[in-house]
């Protein structure tokens, strides 16, 4: 199958008083049409600017995104016009963002942000436009969906502006759904019940997505594919199952052993990952992980280590130690 994605060496740089932040640091990822990629790590390892970048939604000044292509219908979007990009954004690929309440105008009717995008990119009537908007709320469990188009965003609760944001996502039954953290603000109950019904219509209509979160136990159950990443980097990346029963770099092991497991016959005690991510106010031509890691030796600081494949099915690792072994890898 072929990739419905491809993003190859993206570099995003923020200026700042302090210096130069290089967030993003030559990321490579592939998504195939109807696959599910979950991408992992802790806060400021540049998963969201990866993806903002990738839309071209990065703000310019402080940002710029330096070099890289990302490939979709064999246009790379950046390069595309303003309104080439416009016209992928919303309607080819739509991303759900963290926060409901900064997603939504507080000040305009549910019916009238749900149906927008169907006016600009479809170019359907104002009537025929609600009419669609009242589906897609139905499809998101909105109760009494079509009474609720002229109630305003504070008249939802956390969870039910969450699943109008999603259904603003889907109104345009884009190919690809960027889902930017859309659980962490939402309680475990109300989690449960939006990674649920990311799947539902992940099924019914055959999109592929990609997941953004913190949160190895949410991806888990939900995607095909992990790419882990760190200082703005990818430093692993593996079939769900591979990753989480083999998991190869330092880093991807020091966030397995600080889950709680209920797959073991014997409780063990958590770990944590000692130290503070780096602030990247120059170019890691070395392993961003390296201040943190039990295994460093003396290249880890001096040369930065790229993916390599270890083994089949697609498991790669940017690591120069074999964490099993403790031993410098070929």
């Amino acid at each position: 199958m072929g990739d419905l994605l491809s993003v190859h060496g993206l570099e995003t740089r923020f200026r700042t008083r302090e210096g130069i932040v290089h967030a993003v640091n030559g990321v490579s990822f592939q998504l195939k049409k109807g696959e599910t990629l979950g991408i992992v790590g802790e806060s400021g390892c540049g998963k969201s600017v990866s993806v903002l970048s990738m839309l071209r939604l990065i703000p310019t000044p402080p940002g710029k995104i330096v070099s890289g292509r990302v490939m979709y219908q064999g246009k790379d979007m950046l390069k595309m016009t303003d309104e080439e990009i416009r016209n992928v954004r919303g309607s080819k690929i739509s991303m759900v963002f963290q926060d409901p309440m900064t997603s939504l105008n507080p000040v305009m009717k549910i019916g009238q942000q749900v149906s927008e995008p169907l006016v600009i990119h479809d170019g359907l009537g104002r009537r025929e436009a609600y009419d669609r908007a009242a589906e897609i709320l139905e499809l998101v469990k909105i109760p009494n969906a079509k009474d609720r188009l002229n109630d305003y965003p504070h008249q939802f609760s956390g969870g039910m502006r969450q699943r109008v944001v999603i259904a603003m996502g889907l109104i345009c039954n884009p190919h690809i759904l960027i889902a930017d953290e859309p659980t962490t603000a939402l309680d475990v109950t109300i989690q449960a019940q939006i990674i649920e019904l990311i799947k539902k219509i992940r099924d019914e209509f055959g999109m592929a997505i990609i997941w953004i979160t913190h949160d190895l136990g949410v991806v888990a159950g939900l995607a095909d594919r992990v790419v882990v990443m760190y200082g703005g980097l990818i430093i692993e990346e593996a079939p769900t199952k591979m990753l989480y029963d083999n998991p190869r770099h330092p880093y991807t092991i020091g966030l397995m052993e600080s889950l709680p497991r209920t797959d073991k016959t014997r409780a063990r005690r958590l770990t944590s990952i000692e130290g503070i991510p780096p602030v990247l106010m120059e170019n890691p031509n070395y392993c961003p992980f390296a201040p943190r890691c039990k295994f460093v030796i003396s290249r880890c600081r001096h040369e930065r280590p790229q993916l390599s494949p270890i083994g089949e099915d697609g498991h790669q690792v940017a690591c120069w130690v074999d964490p099993e072994t403790g031993r410098e890898n070929a």
